[in-house]
């Protein structure tokens, strides 16, 4: 990630609430905990988080009140209920109350990670030009560009594309961009990632003599302006 995601875990099982720590902060997140709602309050007033993840059942108060509060607010972050109420009408009660998502215990921690992703992705602002050196991405059009030319892409092939150039000069694992590209953990997948990187750079390298799309060995991809092209520029 390009900035760590601050994120508040608020769950009164401490169990619970020191593996959603270990496994986001593992997933490159920064996490704060509270284990009642008036402590996730009184940390909610004073910072500005990227993502609260919400337990209901809390020892002092319930945590449909705690997300009412957070929604009083003039700027709430996205909210995603995590419950042991897992009924239709509690659901719907949660997400009615200005919840992001619910998730119901227990839980898959890699379900309720790819479900944190699309949350983020959902509320950040959509760059309508992306542009690394030569090369540009236009977002809304679906069209790309090196020095002037047209480059015709597949759907995949854009979504990689806009990935990396989202993350200029930053080494990519082939699971990240799996999980980005295909939103899902899946380790099965992570060879195709291979192939559709050899298509990019048959369209956006071959025809040129600055290569951006570079092979970080045991990691995986990265995309940059070369040395020579930006001391060129």
């Amino acid at each position: 990630m390009e900035t760590s995601i601050r994120t508040l875990v608020v769950e009164d099982e401490k169990r619970i609430a020191d593996f959603l720590s270990r496994g986001l902060e593992s997933a490159g997140y920064t996490v704060e905990l509270a284990y009642d709602g008036q402590s996730a309050l009184d940390l909610i007033h004073g910072a500005d988080y990227d993502l609260i993840i919400l337990d209901l059942g809390l020892p002092d108060m319930d945590g449909l009140k705690v997300l009412e509060r957070i929604r009083n607010r003039k700027t709430s972050p996205p909210v995603m209920i995590l419950s042991a109420r897992g009924n239709v009408d509690d659901r719907v009660k949660g997400l009615e109350m200005g919840a992001d998502d619910y998730i119901t215990k227990p839980f898959a921690f890699v379900e309720l990670l790819a479900r944190v992703k699309a949350l983020l992705r959902r509320g950040q602002p959509v760059p309508e030009r992306l542009q690394v050196g030569e090369l540009t991405l236009d977002c809304i059009r679906r069209k790309v560009t090196r020095s002037g030319d047209v480059i015709e892409l597949a759907p995949k092939e854009f979504s990689i594309l806009e990935y990396m150039m989202r993350n200029p000069g930053r080494p990519l694992s082939r699971t990240m961009i799996v999980e980005h590209v295909w939103d899902m953990d899946y380790d099965g997948l992570t060879n195709i990632v291979d192939v559709y990187i050899r298509h990019l750079r048959s369209k956006i390298d071959d025809r040129y003599p600055d290569k951006m799309i570079q092979t970080v060995r045991g990691i995986g991809y990265l995309l940059e302006m070369s040395e020579r092209a930006v001391a060129a520029g």
